[in-house]
């Protein structure tokens, strides 16, 4: 189910195909873009979450949309319509590890596109490298969660420690945070992508969302494969098989 709203394309199939709801990227749209892809959402009764939405553009859409959302400052996100929310009881499996509070956004960005999503995450604050200790205190309980994204700017340490500390699924979100030759984030950037630690998966700068979107896909993987595991003499092709025949 898509929809084309003015020059854009709504993808509401996106679950279907991949598992992850439909999001909308507020930076550079117009209020009256958004304005009218709410009002298309509304119709379909098809949940959205909103990225990059500044407090002044969410000012400027309509009152009746804009107060819809449930919209959280600190992420810049919004959630539009009913989401689906995570599994009541269930242990979190995603933990947010954040190097500094000055990279709480980014962090907070992930944590709120994985709720958007119905998956429970737990976050650990100011945990990086200029004080070791902070890290060594939590490491273990860290390293009980499947996925583990690790949001770090500066040098980008973070990840790359953890990588070499617990058996997590890790991905590293480098942060524009940093003084001069951490270059808006270019350096943290090529440190995780140039990584001692084998194994870590890099979203780009500031990308929490898609570093949410990375723990999602494998998480649901994880529970496809426990949920159609292969009987003796199959192949792996019957998994994605059966997927895409779902698919048609």
């Amino acid at each position: 189910m898509n929809e084309k709203v003015a020059d854009i394309n709504l993808d509401f199939d996106r679950r279907r195909r991949t598992g992850l709801d439909e999001s909308v990227f507020a930076q550079g749209k117009t209020p009256a873009q958004l304005a009218a892809i709410l009002a298309t959402a509304d119709s379909l009764g098809a949940p959205l979450l909103l990225t990059r939405l500044t407090a002044e553009k969410l000012a400027a859409v309509q009152p009746r949309w804009a107060a819809r959302i449930d919209y959280c400052a600190a992420s810049q996100t919004g959630f539009f319509g009913s989401h689906r929310a995570p599994v009541e009881d269930a242990a979190a499996r995603v933990a947010i590890v954040a190097g500094s509070s000055a990279d709480a956004a980014v962090a907070r960005e992930a944590e709120r596109t994985l709720l958007f999503n119905g998956v429970d995450s737990t976050v650990f604050t100011d945990v990086g490298m200029a004080g070791f200790w902070r890290l060594t205190s939590r490491v273990h309980h860290i390293g009980t969660f499947p996925v583990v994204i690790a949001v770090a700017g500066v040098d980008a340490a973070l990840p790359t420690v953890l990588g070499g500390m617990i058996p997590s699924f890790i991905v590293a979100v480098p942060t524009s945070v940093g003084h001069g030759a951490a270059a808006g984030g270019q350096t943290a950037l090529h440190a995780a992508l140039a990584s001692g630690a084998p194994g870590i998966t890099v979203v780009d700068i500031d990308n929490g969302y898609g570093a949410a979107c990375a723990a999602i896909r494998v998480l649901r993987v994880a529970d496809n494969l426990q949920e159609r595991r292969p009987q003796a003499g199959s192949t792996t092709d019957s998994f994605v098989d059966a997927h895409f025949r779902e698919l048609a």
